[in-house]
């Protein structure tokens, strides 16, 4: 498959709209899938989740749940009010009747949960029971496509017979900088217009409620209250905190997601938008500098995996640094310069799960990210190879810093979760 084929694929599968925080709605998804293929009322939930999935739902607020955290009101919520078929607005039907319900059920033992030993990065496993019948779905490394799903031990769907080439993992392989930026360049617009439009619009609105409300600690309003908002570095990074604040505290506003995750779709979106506006670039100039940061993120994240120790604030926001070197005119030399100076800043954030402070987490990356780029293009200037992880070739560094985070944090995981579930 030629790269032109490739990456629209990529952006087209990747590029979706999400209700909420995407480890808990793959909960509900799970759940929803299971409760439905069990053909009739379960009487039993039994969810295994891998530790990456527990820290991410801890302290989240479950989407459309009137203020329900955790995984058990997650999965209640969506076997008993979710649309699997929706995907990751799976929850978007539930109401009040739903909410009530799964309220009056909590705490009881009708859905139990269990830590799935020894698995890493995303894992979700929901089995719906009703006398001897038993049905089970499976999530693996991906939210929102089911590795599995069988009744009494029949395989109904299954990922692993999917045609080689259409693999998506597959396709990320081709992925390279310097590719990227010959797609960005010269795609035809039209073939990525729809997707695109989609993030800017979707997760605009969800900024917008973020700065108009509060939500979580208010990054973003903080920043437009005490900071220069001219300053298009100030409204980049409060654009996407703000949007942040709002989905990790259970608005029912979905956003478009990169890489399995909504905080990680607003940074690399919100703040290349605000450029294309400073800079009144042409329309489909900024569709080609979200199609470059999007990639980009994407990219890095192939290495690092959806779930990790490593920050996805971070890969995010180097791949914003380079769609906004693109904007202000960078060439391949200064948006590579961009991406190694954003990962030898930020590079190593740790994730301690979803949560307010994830919208600080993604305003200190971006504002790391802009003084990335501008080093790149105002001073020509970029940290060497052998500064750290930071290597000669851009394609060498993102290889390394994924690395680290896949590989290096493993043990920084870990004991993360530890940490998390003591009192």
């Amino acid at each position: 498959m030629d790269i032109f084929t490739a990456y629209t694929k990529i952006l087209t599968e990747e590029l979706k709209p999400a209700l909420g925080c995407t480890e808990p709605v793959a909960i509900a998804y799970a759940a929803a899938a299971a409760a439905g293929a069990l053909g009739k009322p379960f009487e039993k939930l039994e969810v295994r989740c891998s530790g990456n999935v527990v820290k991410n739902v801890k302290s989240v607020t479950v989407p459309n749940s009137g203020g329900m955290k955790g995984i058990e009101a997650a999965a209640l919520l969506g076997a008993l009010g979710g649309k699997a078929s929706l995907h990751l607005e799976v929850l978007s039907a539930v109401d009040d009747a739903v909410r009530n319900k799964v309220s009056s059920l909590l705490g009881s033992d009708v859905c139990t949960v269990f830590l799935a030993e020894d698995v890493a990065g995303l894992y979700v496993s929901v089995r719906a029971l009703s006398g001897d019948d038993c049905s089970e779905a499976v999530l693996k490394e991906c939210h929102d496509e089911l590795y599995s799903l069988t009744r009494n031990g029949e395989v109904l769907e299954n990922r692993t017979s999917e045609e080689p080439g259409d693999d998506l993992d597959a396709l990320r392989e081709q992925l390279n900088l310097s590719d990227i930026l010959r797609y960005a360049e010269e795609v035809d617009v039209e073939d990525i217009r729809g997707p695109l439009t989609r993030q800017v619009e979707l997760n605009r609105a969800i900024a917008e409620e973020g700065l108009r409300n509060s939500y979580g600690c208010s990054i973003g309003k903080t920043l437009k209250k005490l900071y220069d908002w001219d300053d298009v570095r100030i409204r980049a990074r409060a654009y996407a905190s703000a949007g942040s604040d709002a989905r990790m505290s259970g608005c029912s506003l979905p956003v478009v997601i990169n890489s399995g995750s909504g905080n990680q779709g607003l940074t690399v979106s919100l703040p290349v938008v605000e450029y294309g506006e400073y800079l009144d670039a042409p329309e489909d100039k900024v569709l080609r500098a979200l199609a470059l940061s999007n990639l980009t993120a994407i990219h890095q994240k192939k290495y690092i995996g959806p779930l990790s120790a490593y920050c996805g604030a971070v890969s995010a926001s180097a791949g914003a640094s380079a769609g906004i070197a693109y904007l202000m005119g960078g060439g391949e030399a200064e948006i590579a310069k961009a991406v190694s100076n954003t990962l030898a800043m930020v590079g190593g954030i740790v994730c301690d799960g979803a949560k307010a402070s994830c919208a600080a987490k993604i305003s200190s990356s971006l504002e790391a990210a802009i003084l990335a780029m501008e080093m790149s293009l105002e001073e020509k200037t970029s940290f060497q190879g052998g500064d750290g992880l930071v290597k000669d070739d851009i394609e060498k560094t993102i290889r390394a810093f994924g690395k680290m985070g896949k590989e290096g944090m493993r043990e920084t995981d870990r004991e993360i979760l530890t940490l998390m579930m003591e009192d």
